[in-house]
């Protein structure tokens, strides 16, 4: 027997103490502390261990314990990021993900693990209001940020057999930080990302946008794709995307939609999202607000052609020899990965386990929490709101303050002390108006009795602070 092999009695007794340890976990989030009280001292001594030459067998699992002692917990008070809450239908479908170990490139890799990504896939995107598109899981929504631009170099200005040529790409100043990272990765230059000015809600203005596109193309430039924001992630603004889609229609410009945060809230809200059909390419993240464990992206497009002239090379030893369609799909035609993690496995169980109608409910809380949350801000005179809520993302801050500089300190101090009181977990942003605090709500064990208690923990830190002068 090899010596990494185990018995099936280990393996299930490793397993039960596994399962265990993480239902143990969940039962207790209720009233674990939205943040540990660690140190980053703490926690490197904690792991600080040599790897040991002689296996410790089952006591290796030990250190499980202050894995999680030492994590930041998933409680129903964290609101700090765009980061959904992991749920355990789909945590379990990852012990199997792991067992089967599919390398879920093409289907005579992983027959069924193909077919089920495929299915999820033109499920989700029919489910948005995109029926007909279709696309690939991946990482989160950089990479499919990535891909779609990716793609719409090779669509409009080919560039994987002679090297990238100079194009413009246009969107929102309020655009998420990965699309500078692929306008520079795809060689296009971060020179040549225009960042347009948003209006009153956030939103991209499209006069300023047709204007920009116009002034390059008098300067002899190349206008080539726009980022329209379907959620921005300081806010959750939703970019016009009817009107960008038809100024894209009118220009000839790609359109790709960062929908990583947002789209999703099409399931429960679908008249916000008006447009979302005429993207060229869509990234969403099943790991926001489909509530999935890591990582769990995708990228959906409408032309398959479009996606294989980007990403399809491939070396004999790949090549496909079967004649069926369905047989001979390969996923990396269309996707810039090669080995691929069966993602899919746990979206499929829990979409299947709890039914779409369970996922439109808890979004359709998540955003009854903002606007609970928006309401108790307006109405403390401590307090105020920094932006509209277009969707689950809640900007306000603590008034109090000199001058803006000394406002945007306090409220810097206010989340401090708002994370290291442990109750709730916020995170902040930086607006036109200066430092906010940030709640965003993508968090199905949130209730409307824990949403109350941000406001009340926001003006104990305050109260702090001011005692601490």
């Amino acid at each position: 027997m090899n010596a990494l092999q185990l018995t099936d009695g280990e393996f299930r007794a490793l397993a039960a103490r596994v399962t265990d340890l993480a239902a143990d976990y969940l039962r207790g989030l209720a009233d674990t502390r939205a943040y540990p009280q660690v140190s980053g001292e703490d926690v490197a001594h904690a792991f600080d261990t040599p790897l040991p030459e002689a296996g410790l067998r089952a006591g290796a699992f030990d250190a499980l314990r202050d894995v999680l002692a030492l994590s930041r917990a998933p409680t129903p008070r964290f609101w700090g990021y765009v980061l959904g809450s992991g749920e355990p239908v789909a945590a379990l479908a990852d012990l199997l993900t792991s067992v089967l170990n599919q390398n879920v490139t093409a289907w005579r890799s992983a027959p069924a693990a193909v077919a089920i990504e495929r299915q999820v896939v033109r499920a989700l995107a029919t489910a948005v209001g995109c029926d007909g598109f279709t696309g690939s899981l991946c990482g989160g929504g950089s990479m499919a940020n990535l891909m779609g631009l990716a793609m719409a170099r090779e669509a409009k200005l080919p560039a994987n057999e002679a090297g990238a040529r100079v194009g413009v790409v246009y969107a929102s100043s309020e655009v998420h930080m990965s699309i500078p990272k692929a306008v520079a990765l795809r060689g296009l230059g971060r020179e040549n990302l225009r960042l347009v000015p948003v209006d009153r809600q956030y939103r991209v203005n499209v006069e300023l946008l047709r204007a920009a596109v116009a002034a390059d193309r008098a300067a002899g430039l190349e206008p080539l794709a726009v980022v329209a924001s379907a959620g921005t992630v300081n806010t959750g603004a939703i970019d016009p995307l009817a009107d960008i889609a038809a100024m894209c229609r009118e220009q000839r410009l790609w359109l790709h939609v960062d929908g990583a945060y947002g789209a999703l809230a099409a399931l429960t809200v679908p008249e916000q999202f008006a447009g979302l059909d005429a993207a060229d390419s869509l990234s969403l993240d099943a790991h926001k607000w489909l509530y999935q464990p890591l990582d769990c992206g995708m990228l959906l497009f409408r032309d398959r052609a479009a996606a294989r002239a980007a990403f399809s090379f491939t070396g004999d030893y790949a090549r496909s020899i079967a004649c069926d369609p369905l047989e001979a799909f390969a996923f990396f035609d269309e996707s810039l990965e090669l080995s691929r993690r069966f993602r899919a496995l746990k979206l499929w169980l829990s979409l299947r386990y709890h039914g779409l109608g369970a996922f439109r409910a808890s979004i359709r809380a998540d955003l009854q929490h903002a606007q609970q949350l928006a309401h108790l801000v307006s109405g403390n005179a401590a307090l105020e709101l920094l932006a509209p809520v277009a969707l689950s993302a809640v900007c306000f801050r603590y008034r109090q303050g000199a001058s803006a500089a000394e406002t945007d300190q306090l409220n810097a101090a206010i989340l401090r002390r708002v994370v290291e009181r442990g109750r709730v977990y916020l995170s902040n942003a930086t607006l036109r108006e200066g430092f906010a605090l940030r709640a965003c709500f993508v968090n199905h064990r949130t209730t409307p009795a824990e949403v109350a208690e941000i406001v009340p923990e926001v003006l104990a830190a305050a109260r702090e602070l001011r005692g601490a002068i």
